[in-house]
């Protein structure tokens, strides 16, 4: 039997930080956040147990497993309200990659995205490609393609298996600069920078998508360019002009295009690797952002 704790029982702020259930105790990235947090608890975020009531704040953090369960996840995000960061519409809108389309209608630069929902045709694009879904996590179900038939019997059938999943697949051009300069993570909590990293190349050609909860991937400590910083910064400014609010927590993944100019590949506002490791102080600087959300009693 679950026994419930009024919220206004201590005067210690209660923090949890969902989770699945691979990973009940949080990703080992995260495992420094519960003592930044005063005591923060790990909880899977689809326990029938969990009781969700003894909590100020509930922070996502490793739920990776909602794409598979896209509305049940949203339906747990509106049912928290107020007290989830990030909030349920920033999820709502962030977990399905077709935001990419209202960021680039905005001005911003982003890699260039066809988007292919269930039932319409799709046509191989010159030169190499990714298929990827607009909802997923951790590069699964994600693939890279060059030309020939034999790459482009590959990609129908990726696309096939995305659209039978009831999913939208999204096509975009591969960046040939991820090759050798890899991609460029930039983290922003509470609206403001605190570290950057270095992503390694991550999708081989003619390599299946991964079958693992996410794919590995080589992260170094990076130093953004004034570039990087600026496109970041402007998207985060939109991100907060469109919410009213900056997001306690933004991942800024950004690759640079023939010229070396940036461009946006994701914006991670959901549940994304926030890379403590690679930085001193980050987690400190993290969790003030989530303290500094706590609802007053």
């Amino acid at each position: 039997m679950t026994t419930r704790t009024p919220r206004g029982a201590s005067t210690q702020p209660r923090v949890a930080l969902a989770t699945f259930s691979v990973f009940p105790h949080g990703d080992v990235d995260d495992a420094g956040l519960p003592a930044a947090l005063g005591g923060a608890d790990f909880v899977v975020w689809d326990d029938p147990e969990a009781d969700w009531d003894r909590y100020d704040l509930v922070v996502v953090r490793s739920t990776w497993d909602y794409h598979a369960r896209r509305d049940a996840f949203l339906d747990w995000a509106d049912r928290l309200g107020p007290r989830l960061v990030n909030p349920p519409e920033v999820l709502a809108w962030n977990t399905d990659k077709r935001y990419l389309h209202e960021v680039a209608e905005a001005g911003l630069p982003v890699v260039p995205t066809t988007l292919v929902p269930p039932g319409a045709p799709f046509a191989a694009p010159a030169g190499e490609y990714v298929v990827k879904p607009t909802v997923s996590a951790g590069s699964r179900d994600t693939a890279r393609f060059a030309g020939g038939a034999e790459e482009q019997a590959r990609a129908v059938a990726l696309v096939r298996d995305i659209h039978a999943s009831g999913r939208t697949a999204m096509v975009q051009p591969y960046v040939a600069s991820v090759d050798t300069r890899g991609e460029t993570a930039l983290l922003f909590f509470d609206g403001a920078f605190s570290h950057a990293i270095h992503k390694g190349p991550l999708l081989r050609p003619g390599q299946a998508p991964t079958s693992e909860v996410f794919a590995a991937e080589t992260i170094e400590a990076r130093t953004a360019s004034a570039a990087e910083r600026d496109v970041a910064q402007r998207i985060l400014a939109w991100v907060q002009q469109r919410f009213g609010a900056p997001p306690v927590y933004a991942r800024i993944d950004l690759v640079q295009d023939a010229s070396g100019a940036p461009l946006l590949l994701e914006l991670e506002l959901t549940e994304p690797s926030l890379f403590f490791a690679q930085c001193s102080g980050a987690v400190e600087r993290f969790a003030g952002a989530v303290l500094r959300r706590i609802p007053e009693r």
